[in-house]
């Protein structure tokens, strides 16, 4: 069983980034191949570790795959590594219900038993670390609390004031990050910059590991248990003959989960990527994959990029599109008070506010001609700042009966990022629309 620890925190922006970051940089350094992952619908956090670690970070999120799905994707991802290293979401005990019994890090460390690292963010706390981490350890069953690291501290007499507390109640101290703006990584509305556009200098990472205590974490990466074998959630003996989906991949357009690429390649699917910000032309394909991303960022540029518009309106077969794809097949987009036109295949235009709307979704096609099945329900999440009027017709309806998206012909698009492994068909239905057919496997 690969060793493994899941990085949790009390709070979002207690420093649960900076630590994985610090500690996988310090792993590879000593030639530990670290293998990442990161719980939750997160396309940011990822680039980071992705950067660091030189391997992709895959999603671990129990809304959109059972304890079966989530050991698998963990399992079959890290058996290659001498260490796993999960990087959690918000709170321990955020999730989807108050609870945390959904969509939370605590939720991910019971299924998968992997020893909890708790980090604090103790600029301004001394003693009350105690009372904290011991909330933390006794408020739910299910998981074990390897230590706490204390983020942002002025020093080593500070450090020694919160081990000291720590002792008190039983907790292990786990070493310290020190206050260095060199740690932190800049933010917009969605979150962290990407790693290509805000890296973190690797000097920095390795500087911030010397007051980390490496041994006591590996050791208590040793205590993962992991978790039982278990199959992929789509069948991986079937194959799909001629499917060919084009997806757009650049700074613009770079939200997509590898794990669910990587079963589309391994179904048979030829995945081409090409770069509406270089203005590309979409490549022949049987399906146009149009995923999100900060198309608002790039409006300018992407509007002057007459080729690859052209390409877009004209392209024969179906096109899906997800957030910022659904943004660049509106009549334009609205951001900072001026207007860019766009692909103008979806009616209204889009208009960038400052309130979010985010959340969980559990959606089917509202009435036919979907490129997914009808009746089928799949999982997935918004997290946008962009609103376009929907009057219909309507690409998805919600459990709650909310009508969602747009869907007229060949095009399909929404505000919801799908993860098609949560139902199997909505995967083999992605292969089928390209141009794929069934060569062999169960029907």
């Amino acid at each position: 069983m690969t060793p493994g620890l899941l990085i949790a925190a009390p709070a979002s922006g207690s420093g649960k980034t900076t630590l994985a970051l610090v500690l996988a940089a310090a792993l590879k350094a000593r030639g530990i191949r670290v293998q990442a992952f990161k719980v939750g619908p997160d396309y940011l956090d990822p680039t980071h570790l992705a950067a660091t670690t030189g391997r992709p970070v895959y999603n671990l999120d129990g809304f959109f795959l059972d304890g079966a799905g989530l050991g698998w994707l963990y399992q079959s991802r890290s058996q290659r590594a001498d260490l796993a290293l999960v990087e959690g979401v918000m709170g321990l005990f955020d999730g989807k219900d108050a609870l945390g019994r959904v969509g939370s890090s605590a939720q991910v460390a019971r299924l998968l038993r992997l020893p909890v690292v708790l980090v604090v963010d103790a600029g301004a706390m001394a003693g009350s670390i105690a009372a904290l981490a011991r909330g933390f350890r006794d408020h739910a069953e299910g998981f074990a609390l390897a230590g706490v690291v204390a983020n942002r501290v002025a020093g080593p007499g500070h450090a020694a004031v919160l081990e000291r507390a720590l002792a008190a109640v039983g907790v292990p101290f786990l070493g310290y990050l020190p206050k260095d703006p060199a740690l932190e990584i800049p933010e917009r509305h969605l979150g962290l910059f990407l790693a290509g556009e805000a890296p973190v200098p690797p000097d920095a990472l390795l500087a911030a590991a010397e007051t980390l205590d490496l041994p006591a974490l590996l050791k208590a990466a040793e205590r993962a248990r992991g978790p039982e074998a278990a199959a992929p959630p789509y069948d991986p003996e079937r194959r799909y003959r001629g499917a060919r989906i084009a997806y757009a991949k650049d700074r613009a357009f770079s939200f997509y989960y590898p794990e669910v690429l990587e079963a589309l390649a391994e179904l048979g699917a030829e995945l081409v990527a090409f770069s509406p910000l270089a203005d590309e032309p979409v490549p022949e394909a049987g399906l146009l994959w149009l995923g999100g991303g900060y198309p608002e960022l790039f409006a300018t540029e992407l509007s002057r990029n007459r080729a690859t518009l052209a390409s877009v309106r004209g392209f024969p077969g179906p096109i899906y599109a997800e957030c910022g794809g659904y943004m660049y097949l509106a009549q334009g987009v609205f951001f900072e008070g001026v207007g860019h036109p766009l692909a103008g295949l979806v009616p209204g235009a889009a208009e960038v506010g400052d309130r979010p709307l985010l959340g969980y979704r559990e959606v089917t096609p509202e009435g036919e001609g979907s490129i997914f099945p009808k009746g089928v329900w799949v999982r997935g999440h918004e997290f946008h700042y962009a609103r376009i009027e929907e009057k219909g017709p309507f690409l998805w309806r919600e459990r709650s009966g909310k009508r969602l998206g747009y869907r007229k012909g060949r095009v399909q698009a929404s505000f919801v990022h799908l993860y098609p492994l949560s139902n199997p068909k909505a995967l083999y239905a992605m292969l089928e629309a390209s141009g794929g057919s069934l060569a062999f496997g169960r029907s």
